[in-house]
C-alpha cells in the first residue's frame, strides 16, 4: 500500500508539470465531468443538427447594378441564394459554374456533422474527461482542415478560368476572401459565416471553456465549476478572439480618393473610413471626407470608425474623436480643404496661432 502510494504521488507531481496540451493527451485518469459540462455537451449535440437546415457560410456581391446584392449561401449539402444569376455573371468572365453535385463536400459533410452532433451527446452520456479532450481535438482539427478545403475551393474557382471568355483581364483572379471583404472588379465581396458557421463557433468556444473548466477541477482536488468564473473567461476569450480593423497607411502616388478619385500626393491632409464590415475609404482632402460623408454613401450606422492625419510629424492617423482638429481660411489641403488635425496639444497650438485657426471638434464638421 506505502509503495502504491508512493507511485500514484510520484505520477501526479510529474504529470501536473507537463504544459497543458500534452497533459489532455497522456492523462490517461478516468474522471466524471460534472453536471453543467453535461448539460453543454447535450445542447452542443442539438445545436449542431440545426446545421444541418439552415446555411454555413454565406458570400455576398455588391455592385452598383445590383443594389439589393447577390448571395450564394452554402449549406452543409447545397448551394442556395441567387446561385443562378452568379453562374450567368461567372460566364462571361470564364469562371466555373457552381452546382452541387460537383463538389464531394456535400456529400461528406452532413454526416461528419451527425457524427460530432452524436459524440457530444455520447461523450455527456459518458461523462468521462478524456473523451471530453477527444472531442475538443477532433473538433478543433476538424474546422481547421474544413476551412483549408473551403480556402482551396476559393483558390481554384477564382484562378482556374476558361481563357476563351467573353471577357479576359490580364493578370486578374476572382478568388473570394476566406473572410471579410475583397473587391473584384466592379463587385464588392463579402465572405461571412452565417447562422450554421457561428452555430459551429459557438460550439468549439463552448468545448473550449469546458476542456479548461475540468482541468482546472482536476488540478484543484475537483472543484465545483463556478458559474460565473465560466461566463467571465467566455468574455474573455470573446474579446481577445474578436476582429477589428485598424488604419491602413496612405501611400502616396498609389492610394487615390475614394471621392475626387485623384491620387493622394499629401498625407498631411489625408483620412480615412472604415466601415462595420472592415472596408476601407481613403481620401486625400477634410473636404473629400466630408462631402462623401454627406453624400450618405455609406449609412451612417455602417460606419466603424473615423481618421484623420496627423499635420505633424509622421502623419499617422488619428480618429476624430481623439483628434486636436485646427479650422482657419489660411489652410488649404489639396482638395482647398480648411481643416488640419494634431495628436499633440502642443503643436496644435503653435499651429494655431501660425495659421490663426480656430479649434473645432468633429461634431462641429459632422454633427
Amino acid at each position: 500500500m506505502k509503495m502504491f502510494r508512493s507511485r500514484e504521488k510520484s505520477s501526479g507531481s510529474f504529470i501536473t508539470r507537463l504544459p497543458y496540451l500534452s497533459f489532455l493527451i497522456i492523462n490517461m485518469k478516468i474522471q466524471k465531468i460534472n453536471i453543467i459540462s453535461s448539460i453543454l455537451l447535450a445542447i452542443c449535440g442539438g445545436a449542431l443538427l440545426l446545421v444541418l437546415q439552415v446555411p454555413m457560410w454565406r458570400i455576398e456581391l455588391n455592385a452598383p447594378q445590383y443594389p439589393e446584392g447577390l448571395n450564394l449561401l452554402i449549406y452543409a449539402s447545397k448551394l442556395g441564394g441567387n446561385v443562378d444569376i452568379i453562374n450567368g455573371l461567372n460566364h462571361y468572365i470564364g469562371m466555373k459554374t457552381l452546382h452541387s453535385p460537383d463538389f464531394f463536400e456535400f456529400t461528406l459533410l452532413p454526416y461528419l456533422i451527425i457524427f460530432f452532433a452524436t459524440a457530444c451527446i455520447a461523450v455527456s452520456l459518458l461523462g468521462r474527461r478524456k473523451w471530453l479532450n477527444l472531442l475538443f481535438i477532433l473538433f478543433v482539427c476538424f474546422g481547421v482542415v474544413a476551412m483549408i478545403d473551403f480556402w482551396r475551393w476559393e483558390y481554384n474557382y477564382g484562378h482556374n478560368l476558361n481563357p476563351e471568355a467573353a471577357i479576359i483581364v490580364p493578370g486578374m483572379a476572382y478568388q473570394p476572401p476566406l473572410i471579410g471583404f475583397k473587391q473584384l472588379l466592379n463587385f464588392g465581396a463579402y465572405s461571412t459565416p452565417d447562422i450554421g458557421g457561428w452555430i459551429f463557433v459557438a460550439v468549439g468556444v463552448l468545448l473550449l471553456l469546458m476542456v479548461y473548466a475540468e482541468w482546472r477541477i482536476f488540478k484543484k482536488n475537483k472543484i465545483r465549476f463556478n458559474i460565473s468564473q465560466a461566463a467571465a473567461t467566455l468574455m474573455i476569450i470573446i474579446s481577445l478572439s474578436g476582429c477589428t480593423t485598424g488604419p491602413e497607411a496612405l501611400v502616396l502616388g498609389k492610394d487615390n480618393c475614394n471621392f475626387c478619385k485623384m491620387t493622394i500626393s499629401d498625407n498631411r491632409f489625408g483620412a480615412e473610413l472604415i466601415t462595420r464590415k472592415g472596408k476601407i475609404y481613403k481620401y486625400d482632402d477634410s473636404h473629400c471626407l466630408l462631402a462623401f460623408l454627406k453624400s450618405e454613401t455609406i449609412p451612417e450606422k455602417d460606419i466603424a470608425d473615423i481618421y484623420i492625419a496627423d499635420f505633424s510629424g509622421n502623419h499617422a492617423l488619428i480618429n476624430t474623436n481623439k483628434a486636436f482638429l485646427l479650422q482657419s481660411d489660411s489652410i488649404s489641403g489639396p482638395m482647398n480643404g480648411h481643416i488640419i488635425a494634431f495628436e499633440s496639444s502642443t503643436q496644435m497650438k503653435e499651429a494655431k496661432e501660425k495659421y490663426k485657426a480656430a479649434l473645432v471638434v468633429w461634431k462641429q464638421l459632422y454633427p
